[in-house]
């Protein structure tokens, strides 16, 4: 669902499967402090995962953060 957020809004984004890039789990949780994938930044900003990422597009946030980054 976030990489569909993110395609919709025309973003390019970096996916990192950390079940086969050696050493990005830890990398991840060392980051962002959780487990769980996906854990979703934007720039040097942890949003968090999919849940975090659509309620900042319900609080009409994601666009300047995106915007932000560039």
């Amino acid at each position: 669902m976030a990489k569909k957020m993110f395609e919709r809004k025309g973003v390019l984004y970096t996916e990192i499967n950390i079940d086969k890039a050696a050493g990005a789990r830890d990398e991840m949780m060392k980051k962002s402090q959780r487990r769980s994938v996906p854990q979703i930044f934007i720039g040097d900003t942890h949003v968090g995962g999919c849940d975090d990422l659509y309620a900042l597009e319900r609080a009409k946030k994601l666009d300047t953060l995106l915007a932000e980054s560039q």
